[in-house]
């Protein structure tokens, strides 16, 4: 007979994991009045939690209603630059691709905001939360199924707590434990690349204008920032990282000035740069017995697009709103429906991630007059770039009502 150890609390949802999307997840249900336990392994301040990072996240349009929705984006408005026209191009090739807000109806296609102004957005909000218990530093030990929960053990603060929950979600990550307790497998593709980011000032201002351009080599993206600067996200292989890593700061803007182009004029001043190995992860499903996965435990996706984040959204708010209206959170229909509504999205950003990588980067010149037949019919035929752009922006299969546009 197992023997109830002393000092174990109940919750009905227990989060592992409090980056971008585990925070989301938690603020989406303390808002909605669900008593909720985060777990996190970084101490509660934005410089020491790893997915609050120098990246510079381009936050689609439905992302920053749902953060609307929970009450995070009034602490980072001010701070963030919108995306006004989008331009994808592929060097040497005659095609392209240019979308305008204005002509699809909006203000803006969505907005640039530094990982790091987000993750300081969301602990602000955390604090405010009236239902949460926020355990961090600390670290999931340990799983033990009991009579229709889990039994977690807590180590915090060099003391162990037990935690019985009705539902466990996996929010920790692509290497998630959760995940890997729950028993459910994982498909895993070396895409053999790394990413670069740091931030450059052009001699163009760049109007609120975003640039993507695929080369050979991967893609390279600037992206608008404030005070007229550019967030640069370059690709390259994995045998070129220590090369550029060790390039010096002339050198680094000239490969990317090679890789960009012109279309901003002379790039100079660059910030400091951070290197990123890429790799894509895909949960093959995304609930287990009273167990869930979102964001980068449940898929971790090519960051060309720069849909992860946004992705992972979309799970915690499409979950939140699922276990609002169930009575018991972790019941196997409940997470079933959970699954299922979030497939078609899922599926669809993963597919086209992978697609992009594969077919615009592809050193393949028997493809060039295809790739820019399809950037031209992209650019010109309206409505097959409404339909892109109304995906880009996150409006894509069975949408948590979060995300939804409001009449202002």
């Amino acid at each position: 007979m197992r023997v109830k150890p002393a000092y174990v609390s109940e919750t009905p949802v227990l989060i592992v994991g409090g980056g971008l999307v585990g925070a989301s997840l938690a603020i989406a249900l303390d808002s909605a009045g669900v008593a909720v336990t985060l777990v996190e392994a970084a101490k509660p301040r934005a410089g020491v939690q790893p997915s609050y990072d120098e990246r510079n996240l381009a936050l689609a349009r439905a992302s920053v209603n749902g953060l609307k929705a929970i009450g995070v984006w009034t602490h980072v408005a001010d701070r963030a630059t919108p995306i006004r026209y989008i331009q994808v191009t592929r060097a040497g090739e005659w095609g392209s691709t240019r979308m305008n807000a204005v002509k699809h109806g909006v203000d803006a296609l969505g907005w640039m905001l530094p990982a790091r102004e987000l993750g300081e957005a969301l602990l602000h909000r955390l604090y405010a939360c009236t239902r949460l218990t926020h355990l961090a530093p600390a670290r999931l030990e340990s799983l033990e199924p009991i009579q229709a929960a889990w039994r977690a053990r807590i180590c915090c603060d060099h003391d162990e707590k037990f935690i019985d929950t009705a539902l466990l979600v996996g929010a920790d990550g692509s290497d998630s434990c959760v995940r890997t307790q729950l028993g459910i497998g994982v498909a895993r593709m070396d895409y053999k690349q790394s990413l670069f980011v740091s931030t450059v000032m052009p001699e163009h201002a760049h109007a609120c204008r975003a640039f993507e351009r695929f080369t050979d080599d991967g893609p390279v993206a600037l992206l608008p920032l404030a005070e007229d600067r550019c967030g640069v996200v370059i690709t390259v292989p994995s045998e070129q990282v220590a090369a550029v890593s060790a390039l010096d700061d002339a050198d680094f803007i000239a490969l990317v000035q090679q890789r960009f182009g012109w279309s901003l004029g002379r790039l100079c001043r660059p910030g400091r740069r951070h290197s990123y190995t890429i790799s894509g992860v895909a949960a093959q499903n995304l609930n287990a017995s009273r167990g869930v996965l979102v964001g980068n435990a449940a898929q971790t996706v090519h960051p060309i697009g720069a849909q992860g984040f946004n992705l992972g959204l979309r799970d915690a708010l499409t979950l939140s709103e699922m276990i609002v209206s169930a009575a018991d959170p972790g019941d196997a229909e409940v997470l079933a429906h959970y699954a299922a509504r979030r497939a078609h999205d899922r599926h669809g950003v993963m597919a086209m991630s992978h697609g992009l990588v594969r077919l615009a980067c592809l050193k393949q010149p028997a493809l060039a007059p295809w790739r820019s037949l399809a950037l031209w019919a992209c650019d010109r035929v309206m409505p097959l770039q409404s339909l892109l752009v109304r995906r880009g922006m996150g409006f894509r299969g069975d949408s948590p009502r979060a995300i939804l546009e409001r009449e202002s």
